[in-house]
């Protein structure tokens, strides 16, 4: 949203709180292919609630995520997501892009709790209401010290900032370039990371309700650690339903599920306002992704709650690459942590 030129090959950068992946796609004679992919993990409280804390730390993991993947590309498509992004769709008159440009500014101040001189502005218009006349525009704010936390570690690390979108944004990237939706089809896409939760709610390719909450993958590991007695090690083993001696099924299934009930809980009061704000719109699936996706049971859990599909999003469905190589395996293992990354690296063919 706040690019400096798009349709140039960047490296998408995805800062989470939990690692850094970085990913490069190339156009070949075939479609779009992997061309570098890195993922390295971050210690916790390196970078909490979408904010980075400790800068050198990230800054030398974007180094070395770079360095150990040969990734030479210096321009970075990176996102922001937490309480200082705010994203609203506003019902305006219908107008010139020249007036919009103009009307946006107070418009803006209306709508964003901070001062507008503190925050960078982007908008699209996204739809014409055929009852009204009116033309739906998608606001988009996002702190300016939110954006210059992250485009100075960029910098730390030798690297430019050439994009800086937002996580929902880049999300609904991936979710459209590998299922083609169709004008009709409402989903929720969910992106449950490590301590934020994206929510976008979708029709076709346009977004129609954006919220971000501060729950996520780190409430499953606390939860384990306290519950269990267990290391931060092995309670992220557990959360992924990996085996640790001494824990059985009887003791991590009702943990996990009490912190999926939880982040359950905010989904449904989501999906509750959704529906008071857009009435006659139907959420007819929900795509997961983020690292918490294939935490045991809360796919199931989700199913019951909302009776309607639940499928892990796959961000590489129609993006090529080899199973068998080190960027299959990493793949195999992250694939719905991706999810962001894909999104970003997509920017490079955007004019294509």
């Amino acid at each position: 949203m706040f690019g400096m030129g798009k349709g140039k090959q960047v490296v998408a950068l995805d800062i989470g709180s939990s690692s850094v992946k970085a990913l490069e796609l190339k156009k070949t004679g075939k479609g779009i292919e992997v061309d570098k992919l890195g993922v390295e993990l971050l210690a916790p409280d390196i970078v909490v609630d979408g904010a980075i804390v400790d800068t050198g730390a990230v800054s030398t993991t974007i180094v070395k995520v770079f360095d150990e993947n040969k990734i030479k590309t210096k321009g970075v498509a990176t996102s922001v997501s937490g309480h200082s992004v705010i994203v609203k769709r506003l019902s305006m008159a219908s107008m010139s892009e020249e007036e919009l440009i103009e009307a946006i500014q107070s418009e803006a101040s209306q709508h964003i709790p901070f001062d507008i001189a503190e925050v960078n502005l982007d908008h699209q218009t996204l739809e014409t209401d055929p009852n009204t006349g009116n033309m739906d525009v998608l606001l988009v704010a996002a702190k300016k010290d939110k954006i210059l936390n992250y485009t100075n570690v960029l910098s730390l690390a030798g690297k430019t900032a050439a994009v800086v979108d937002i996580d929902a944004f880049a999300l609904q990237n991936a979710y459209e370039f590998n299922y083609e939706p169709a004008e009709n089809q409402t989903v929720a896409l969910l992106n449950i990371g490590a301590s934020v939760m994206n929510i976008n709610i979708v029709r076709g390719r346009v977004p129609l309700f954006t919220r971000d909450v501060s729950v996520g993958g780190m409430q499953y590991t606390d939860s384990l650690q306290k519950e269990l007695d267990l290391s931060f090690e092995d309670a992220e083993r557990v959360k992924m339903g990996k085996s640790v001696p001494g824990v059985s099924d009887e003791a991590r299934l009702p943990v996990l599920k009490s912190v999926s009930e939880i982040i359950i809980l905010e989904i449904q009061k989501t999906f509750d306002f959704f529906k008071a704000t857009a009435p006659g719109e139907h959420i007819q699936k929900i795509y997961i992704a983020g690292g918490s996706a294939r935490v045991p049971g809360l796919l199931d859990l989700l199913k019951q709650e909302f009776s309607i599909p639940v499928e892990e999003l796959n961000p590489f469905r129609k993006i090529l690459y080899d199973p068998n190589s080190q960027h299959g395996e990493i793949i195999n293992e992250n694939s719905p942590r991706l999810a962001v990354a894909v999104g970003l690296a997509l920017r490079s063919f955007e004019n294509l």
